[in-house]
């Protein structure tokens, strides 16, 4: 089965995404629709992207001491991706957008991932940006920003992290101070000057499009002028690159926002990563230092306001991360199923005089394919589902789309950091599958791996999606997010026990489900947050199986429906064959993680730094 068939499967016979066209937003839709978005964007991914993934590898960003310059690939790729509609595939049609569901934006952007991660700009930046604008901005800020960007006139950033505070935000140093008397007056919002560093920003600077939205974090002052400790005074701010007036054209004026230097990473090199001064005077800005800068929503609110981009990116990092391990899957398969090495292994042992097979028939290398698939379409499962939850959010009735949104809350955690690890590992067992081909240049899969190893890190590292899950989301409103979940996965469960075919697996979720939630409950039986989150990441890892375990089992209940009624016998039973690796091979692994949430193990929160 190819991916764009295993996508098929997962949106229509899976997610049935065409009963959302009888909700009056899809309604113009049909399953042609969807599908031409999705031939349009394979295509232009197959065109623009995958034949200079490579180059945007080695042909790596450099600033000249004025501009950023990237390949003339990078450029194609981003135009194409603007031209395709895809910045603005889920806004109104009155503002230029598709009225796309999520889950069909979401399955359309995949094969960009997939093709090449590190080429063309990063549009989900610059959508992430102009919707968080679209969700807090003022009506002006809407049509003058969001709009331009979700027209690729303009793409847009994220500015959290600091060079002194990464993930802790409540470090962050930047200040932002009044800009003049009048600065409530101007029409593109409250104007502040921001003076401050901010570090690890993706698409910082560059030439890809004539303007650049800084979506930036900072501190303003309080009652007695002085900045408000911790994250209260944390408000978000619209900085662009170059000064606009309200019609949204450039104004001539550069803003006082300096690129400090350029990061050169493992991996995801083809976009800029930078080092950015705001107001440090480079660029005087009407005849004064300090970047000006424009409020979006209230002040104080900056966190709240900047969560929803933070959110969005955190899926989209997830379906990232799969994608590359998708990436090196296909490549690993492809390699196995043409290169002969080895003999079977017979009573006799082996007969050298037999010709050579290829490696797929080895048991080995089937077990690292097999791996490779449970991880990659398990955790592709994963995303299409929490998309096909945002659709529920926006659209469905008032009691589903309040569950959506629980759900949601529960499963972001899991929906980045689980494909970012494990996918990963797809990775990994890729360079496995090709031997020593395998990191080498010649072949993509050392690229796959070194791009993805950058999902683990950014847009919140492992270990605070871990006590952000087992720290506040699992206890929240009284458990009331972990106990809709659990009754999710115990519908699954009850489904799966009246198929044979499958009782075996949902009795073995039903018993790691169980386990969950009593670990659960013991890692906060004393209410002591140090002891309960000491092992934090562990839970993360056993709370993540156990979803993916119930993903696979609902994947798999489909996919004997189809099987039984004459389906495609091949792929489906590649897709069972994948479910059974996982119940075997991985939810074993899940007790003893639980083992040391739940007796609050010691070992690390006691181990003496001295000790070292």
């Amino acid at each position: 089965m190819t991916y764009r068939q295993t996508t098929d499967f997962l949106l229509y016979d899976w997610l049935a995404v065409d009963s959302l066209r009888d909700r009056p937003r899809f309604a113009d839709h049909s399953r042609e629709t969807f599908d031409s978005v999705l031939d349009t964007c394979e295509k232009i991914a197959r065109d623009k992207f995958a034949p200079f993934n490579r180059a945007a590898d080695t042909e790596e960003p450099w600033f000249d001491g004025e501009k950023v310059h990237l390949p003339e690939s990078s450029h194609a790729a981003a135009r194409a991706y603007a031209e395709s509609g895809m910045l603005a595939a889920a806004q109104d049609y009155e503002i230029g957008g598709m009225q796309l569901p999520c889950v069909v934006e979401m399955a359309a952007n995949s094969f960009f991932s997939k093709a090449g991660i590190g080429i063309g700009g990063g549009g989900m930046l610059t959508s992430g940006n102009a919707n968080l604008l679209m969700a807090h901005g003022s009506a002006t800020q809407k049509e003058v920003f969001a709009q331009n960007e979700f027209a690729g006139r303009w793409y847009g950033t994220m500015c959290l992290s600091e060079p002194q505070a990464g993930s802790s935000l409540s470090d962050v140093a930047t200040r932002a101070t009044p800009d003049g008397d009048d600065f409530e007056a101007d029409p593109l919002g409250p104007r502040y000057r921001l003076r401050g560093n901010k570090m690890w920003i993706s698409n910082g600077e560059h030439e890809l499009t004539e303007n650049i939205v800084h979506l930036v974090l900072a501190k303003i002052p309080g009652p007695d002028g002085k900045p408000i400790p911790g994250t209260k005074g944390i408000s978000l701010f619209i900085v662009p690159k170059k000064l606009v007036d309200t019609d949204g054209q450039l104004t001539g004026e550069r803003n006082d926002v300096a690129l400090a230097g350029l990061n050169h990473k493992l991996g995801y090199r083809g976009i800029p990563n930078t080092l950015l001064n705001f107001g440090e005077g480079k660029y005087p800005v009407r005849g004064a230092s300090g970047a000006i800068g424009y409020l979006v929503g209230r002040a104080g609110d900056g966190l709240r306001c900047m969560f929803h981009m933070m959110n969005e990116a955190r899926i989209a990092v997830g379906l990232g991360a799969t994608m590359l391990g998708y990436a090196g899957y296909e490549a690993s398969l492809d390699y196995a199923r043409n290169r002969p090495q080895g003999r079977p292994t017979g009573f006799g042992g082996k007969d050298a005089t037999q010709p050579q097979v290829p490696i797929i028939r080895h048991a080995d290398v089937k077990r690292m394919l097999l791996a490779q698939k449970s991880y990659c379409e398990g955790a592709l499962a994963l995303e299409l589902y929490c998309a096909r939850l945002v659709d529920e959010l926006h659209t469905g009735a008032q009691d589903a789309a309040a569950e959506a949104g629980l759900l949601l809350e529960m499963l972001t955690p899991i929906a980045k950091s689980w494909p970012s690890e494990w996918c990963l590992e797809a990775n990994s067992l890729a360079i496995q599958v090709l031997g020593g081909y395998g990191y080498t240049r010649d072949f993509p899969v050392e690229q796959y791996w070194r791009d993805n190893r950058l999902n683990m890190i950014h847009e919140g590292t492992h270990g605070i999606q871990a006590l952000d899950l087992l720290g506040r989301k699992v206890v929240m409103d009284g458990g009331r997010g972990f106990a809709l979940l659990a009754a999710r996965i115990n519908t699954t469960i009850e489904s799966a026990l009246a198929t044979p075919e499958l009782a075996e697996h949902a009795n073995a979720l039903a018993g790691t489900l169980k386990a969950l939630g009593h670990a659960t409950r013991a890692a906060w039986a004393n209410g002591n947050p140090e002891e309960a989150l000491a092992n934090a990441t562990p839970y993360l890892q056993a709370f993540g199986h156990t979803v993916i375990a119930w993903i696979w089992l609902d994947v798999g209940l489909c996919a004997q429906a189809k099987l039984a009624v004459g389906g495609d016998g091949d792929a489906l039973n590649g897709k069972l064959a994948a479910m059974r690796y996982f119940f075997r091979y991985e939810l074993p692994r899940v007790p003893a993680w639980l083992k040391v949430v739940e007796t609050r193990d010691a070992t690390c929160r006691n181990m003496d730094e001295a000790w070292f």
